[in-house]
């Protein structure tokens, strides 16, 4: 199943990736777990560094609060990896762990018909969930990132009031987002019923005329917002074509067969707001620590590459099993609202 979870649900997707080969135990756990960190007072991370478990039936001596420990956890890390209904997770017994903070917790997850194992560590009242990262149990382990997230003053489409909004961070001349792009056509499709919002995160030390094709795609989205999607479809449709020596000609006659006015689109692209705009995008998107071009957050739920398995994965979870499966009503008509200046 290893195989199964770093490449069907993550293809390039690594911070989700080290998430789950912490929950596989063997090398790549300890590898993951060298990498971020040890449980509090030096405890080992591994299955040899715990204590004696307490067996099977009465978890570390009879623990009176066992099973609220085991149900609070299971809900989290469900929330925490998208484990939906068609997940079956299984926690415990508990077992005191080389630190006397916390409990050891194995866990096994298993998805159509393959199974992982491993551990996490629990403190003892509950609160405190640490797999190489400490969580809050009880509280949502993506809402500090959705609170950074701008769903306002950007390129968007779909219902203003969506269950789920996806948050796109991409570049134009990256060919991983190119791919991106046509995942998102096929996800658009399928889910009407979600938000789609698109910033600009061009990395120009090594696109040389990514910001210029954004700034095209601005200046775009300042007269219409269905001209920009417009004119952001034709960017990655000609991505092979467009070079540093002819982007600012060729988003000019992008512009002019989305039908918008040549000369106030020229203007445009001489102002500084356009490329204010997107400093402005680089700047959220370094506040929620993105370092790859495309980022994908769903629901502030961040997947690295934008992996199409991966993004109905969560997805399905946001909408829940009953929404996810019936059929969606139709979208809102593409660049539903109006630019704001940033």
């Amino acid at each position: 199943m290893r195989a199964f979870i770093t490449t069907a649900l993550c293809r390039r997707c690594l911070l989700v990736v080290a998430a789950l080969c912490v929950m596989a135990g063997t090398p790549c756990f300890a590898q993951s777990s060298s990498q971020t960190g040890t449980p509090p007072n030096g405890g080992s991370a591994s299955s040899s560094g715990a204590g004696t478990s307490g067996g099977s039936s009465g978890g570390v001596g009879g623990v009176a609060n066992e099973a609220a420990i085991l149900q609070s956890s299971e809900a989290f890390v469900r929330k925490l990896f998208a484990w939906g209904p068609d997940f079956a997770v299984k926690l415990g017994p508990l077992s005191q762990s080389a630190t006397p903070e916390f409990y050891r917790v194995p866990l096994q997850v298993t998805y159509k018909g393959q199974t992982e194992a491993g551990e996490v560590f629990v403190s003892k009242d509950g609160k405190t969930l640490f797999r190489g990262d400490m969580f809050e149990i009880g509280t949502d382990p993506f809402a500090v990132t959705r609170a950074k997230l701008r769903l306002e003053g950007d390129p968007t489409k779909g219902p203003a009031d969506a269950r789920v909004t996806i948050v796109e961070f991409s570049d134009y001349q990256c060919p991983h987002c190119r791919q991106l792009y046509t995942v998102m056509q096929v996800v658009e499709q399928k889910y009407p019923q979600v938000r789609i919002v698109y910033k600009d995160f061009p990395l120009a030390a090594i696109h040389p005329w990514a910001t210029t094709a954004a700034v095209g795609a601005r200046c775009a989205f300042a007269q219409s917002p269905e001209g920009f999607w417009n004119v952001h479809d034709m960017i990655f449709e000609n991505q092979d074509v467009i070079s540093s020596e002819n982007v600012y000609q060729k988003v000019i006659d992008f512009a002019v067969r989305a039908g918008l006015d040549k000369e106030a689109f020229k203007v445009c692209l001489a102002l500084p707001d356009a490329k204010a705009a997107i400093q402005a995008d680089v700047d959220e998107g370094k506040a929620v620590q993105i370092s790859s071009t495309p980022t994908v957050f769903v629901n502030g739920r961040p997947v690295i590459g934008g992996d199409e398995t991966t993004l109905e994965q969560y997805i399905q979870f946001e909408l829940g099993p009953q929404e996810a499966t019936k059929p969606a009503p139709s979208a809102a008509p593409r660049g539903s609202t109006a630019p704001k200046k940033k």
